[in-house]
């Protein structure tokens, strides 16, 4: 396999072609399921793996959430789970955020040690979120009542059709906007209503933008557990707005990263080319992902994802003392 190792020349990483988008399809078929790009796992391999931790590594990363969140989020459209009221408010408020999370990052974070702190803080941030919901007791009326309704679907589902995917969810599933304000806006899914504040949303987008634009990230690694835990709005409803979001912060961010600025000799410049290698991987994990999360309890997403993150974080920490 030795001819198919390619150099390169942005990020001066050596692999096999078929490496990258291998990691990026398994990381995003996980990730997806509870409306993350997968950027924040993947960042840690490129940076421990391939031993990419140079400013670049972060526009790199948001190449490949513009080349593999197109397929996810058309899956979460074709089925009518696409909160567009709760979209369209977090790309306003990431957008901005995005641009000073790349001005810090070229300026103030270009040593690899320190990026790697910065990195483990918000891994650890992300994972206990993830946690906190998924042993927490109390749960809302309405996340109760989904929660059973998507259990016995799936039992039945599984009686139904033992040897390929069954229907998943059935076609009322879908989310419907039931009145927009400056004070509230609230949907309805699967026969249940949700409710969330707009101004707060914006603010905690904001504030996620400029983590994210240093990170490499759009921002659904952190937004989508604070909507679970905080807003109390289900994953099944808010992962396609979350990943339309990462989507087109991701695009800004790309082009921020793409300015021909350098710093400390070392530029921020995106590898395009392994970015898109990544994507092709994240591509299809995100679309097969974004088609089985129906069939997977949240718990067990959060769960998984919450244990993996927390690991990670705890790693880089260490690492930087």
């Amino acid at each position: 396999m030795q001819y198919l190792t390619i150099l390169f020349q942005v990020s001066g990483v050596e692999t096999n072609l078929l490496i990258p988008p291998f990691v990026a399809m398994v990381i995003s078929f996980f990730t997806s399921m509870g409306g993350i790009s997968g950027a924040f796992l993947l960042l840690p391999f490129q940076m421990s793996v391939l031993n990419y931790t140079s400013p670049s590594v972060s526009g790199t990363n948001h190449v490949f959430n513009i080349t593999a969140a197109p397929s996810g989020v058309y899956s979460y459209i074709k089925e009518g789970r696409m909160a567009w009221p709760l979209t369209w408010i977090i790309i306003a408020g990431t957008l901005p955020g995005v641009f000073l999370g790349f001005y810090i990052r070229v300026l103030y974070l270009p040593d690899p040690k320190a990026f790697k702190l910065f990195v483990g803080c918000v891994l650890l941030y992300i994972g206990l979120r993830l946690l906190k919901e998924t042993i927490g007791k109390t749960k809302p009326a309405g996340t109760k009542a989904l929660e059973a309704k998507f259990m016995a679907r799936a039992k039945k589902a599984r009686e139904q059709q033992r040897t390929r995917l069954a229907a998943g969810l059935p076609p009322e599933a879908v989310v419907k906007t039931i009145s927009i304000s400056f004070k509230k806006i609230e949907y309805e899914f699967w026969g249940e209503k949700f409710s969330f504040k707009p101004l707060v949303v914006f603010v905690l987008s904001f504030l996620v933008g400029i983590i994210g634009g240093a990170y490499g990230i759009g921002g659904g690694a952190i937004i989508a557990p604070f909507c679970i835990s905080v807003l109390h709005l289900p994953a099944y409803s808010i992962a396609g707005a979350t990943l339309m979001g990462t989507f087109m912060t991701s695009v800004a961010g790309s082009l921020f990263y793409s300015i021909p600025i350098v710093t400390s000799g070392v530029s921020s410049m995106p590898d395009w080319p392994l970015g898109i290698l990544f994507g092709i991987g994240g591509f299809i994990g995100m679309y097969l992902g974004a088609r089985f999360q129906k069939f997977v309890p949240q718990r067990f997403i959060k769960l998984t994802l919450g244990i993996i993150i927390v690991f990670l974080a705890i790693k880089y920490i260490i690492q930087y003392f």
